[in-house]
């Protein structure tokens, strides 16, 4: 069963800004300059965040991860300004 995750982080260094970046284009869609969208199973989730942790500085850097709720059922309500908002498909992402 896959959950909803957004996933924003802020990243002292760019250099590390870049790998995050990168590598959570292989976990999601990208909404904002440092924000994305998963639709992800626990092992995928798992994965990333060990990802995640093994870039990040854990002294100067910060990565949230909100788990919205099972990606299934889950029908975010959004505001959007600007360009819309499209909540991510139900599709495999090749890691």
């Amino acid at each position: 069963m896959e959950h909803l995750y957004l996933v924003a982080y802020d990243i002292c260094n760019n250099k590390r800004w870049r790998k995050i970046f990168k590598t959570m284009k292989g976990y999601g869609e990208w909404v904002q300059l440092s924000v994305f969208q998963c639709r992800l199973s626990k092992i995928k989730y798992l994965m990333m965040e060990e990802d995640l942790k093994s870039i990040v500085n854990h002294d100067e850097d910060h990565v949230i991860i909100v788990d919205v709720g099972p990606a299934q059922t889950i029908k975010p309500k959004v505001h959007s300004i600007g360009k819309a908002f499209m909540p991510v498909e139900n599709r495999s992402i090749i890691v």
